[in-house]
């Protein structure tokens, strides 16, 4: 499933002056990365109350978590509405459990992806093909790691679901037969059988599903404890539900439909998490930025991710995108006008929104279920509104 509302990002006329403590923590263990003891709320990010209780009067969704983060505090950590409201109203909370949609790509995937390059497994310039013959059908042959990465393989966004009713071994039989819908390398086209060709990647150069590779190699060592693939029943209860399958409501299972026909685990889609264990993540991507920590890859593999790289359609650069996520394009109207040329992000169907800025220290994590009750929320623009705010105030 594609991401929602790519549109021109919104400006936001706010700029406030506030001055942060900074709280120091001692050591660099990765699964404290995570500071508990917030900052006190500063002046400036009371609109940002004032615009997501008015996203929820306006039914763009039933309610959000919204986080702001440095690389070892937490700034700002609100819960605001209510995570369900069918059959029977639940209050938002910030343990609240969040089917993430297309975060699963640069998360769980683009990392995964990034740590095999770092352990010299894997070359960005590699192809596909080399690793995963039966995909290099139809023209196919020449597509690159990097390609995949930056949605210029020339994949068509979206099969059919019908290639998916027959089992996952089908599934995949049924990409590998598919065929170029653009020549490879020039044109950006965003698609989801990219990711869910790099999902199978990290399976055959690792052995392991990408699951089990994410999870232990990604999410147990930065202390993410409640971020899967599949949650278990204990997070299913307090998971956000989105639309209703089959008469029920979907609650603690993955929205997408062919990530559910894959058993709940693909690379476009399918992972669950926390507003603070992706928190814990943002917080290690600022570290690495800043040179002084090394899970899950090194600092020369981050800053490899997160170079900005021009990508065109109709041989017109139309934006930049980086490994795996997004930095300047036609699906940016959630990163708002104020953070830096450094800051890298991405959204996801459901109302997911993460951006990590590197240049003026911040994280900015904002989760919703936008699809509850009745599929019609929006949330791009909202958040891309208080991502202006966020980047504003932290470069006075």
């Amino acid at each position: 499933m594609l991401p929602f509302e790519p549109k021109v990002p919104l400006a936001h006329p706010v700029v406030f002056w506030v001055l942060l403590t900074y709280f120091v923590v001692a050591g660099e263990d990765c699964s404290d990365a995570l500071v508990q003891a917030e900052q006190p709320q500063a002046p400036s990010f009371e609109l940002i109350e004032e615009i997501v209780k008015q996203g929820i009067k306006d039914g763009k969704m039933p309610g959000a978590v919204v986080v702001i983060a440095d690389h070892d505090n937490v700034l700002y950590r609100r819960a605001f509405g209510n995570r369900q409201i069918e059959p029977v109203a639940e209050p938002m909370t910030l343990d609240t459990v969040f089917d993430l949609a297309s975060l699963t790509k640069p998360i769980a995937t683009t990392t995964s992806i990034m740590k095999l390059i770092d352990e010299g497994k894997l070359s960005p310039r590699a192809k596909v093909s080399e690793y995963l013959p039966a995909f290099g059908k139809h023209g196919k042959d020449l597509i690159t790691v990097e390609d995949l990465l930056l949605h210029v393989g020339g994949l068509i966004p979206d099969n059919s679901l019908n290639d998916y009713h027959d089992g996952v071994e089908m599934s995949w039989e049924n990409i590998c037969e598919l065929k170029l819908v653009t020549e490879r390398g020039t044109r950006f086209t965003y698609t989801d059988v990219g990711f869910i060709v790099l999902g199978k990647l990290v399976e055959k150069i690792s052995g392991q599903t990408l699951d089990t590779f994410s999870q232990a190699n990604v999410f147990q060592p930065l202390g993410m404890n409640e971020t899967t693939f599949n949650p278990i029943a204990e997070l299913r209860k307090r998971a956000a539900p989105t639309e209703q399958r089959d008469g029920k409501w979907i609650k603690g299972e993955v929205h997408d439909p062919r990530a559910h026909l894959l058993r709940g685990v693909a690379g476009h889609a399918g992972l669950f998490s926390t507003a603070d264990d992706l928190t814990r993540y943002g917080q290690q991507m600022l570290g690495l930025a800043m040179g002084n920590r090394l899970i899950p890859f090194s600092q020369s593999t981050f800053k490899l991710m997160t170079r900005p790289r021009n990508v065109e359609r109709d041989s017109k650069v139309i934006g930049t995108r980086t490994y795996g996520w997004d930095h300047r394009s036609p699906y940016s109207s959630n990163r708002g006008d104020q953070f830096s040329d450094s800051a890298f992000g991405h959204g996801g169907f459901t109302g997911t929104v993460m951006w990590i800025d590197p240049e003026i220290d911040r994280v900015f994590i904002f989760l919703s279920n936008r699809l509850h009750p009745d599929g019609n929320g929006s949330v791009n623009r909202l958040a891309g509104e208080i991502a202006s705010i966020i980047g504003a105030t932290a470069k006075r």
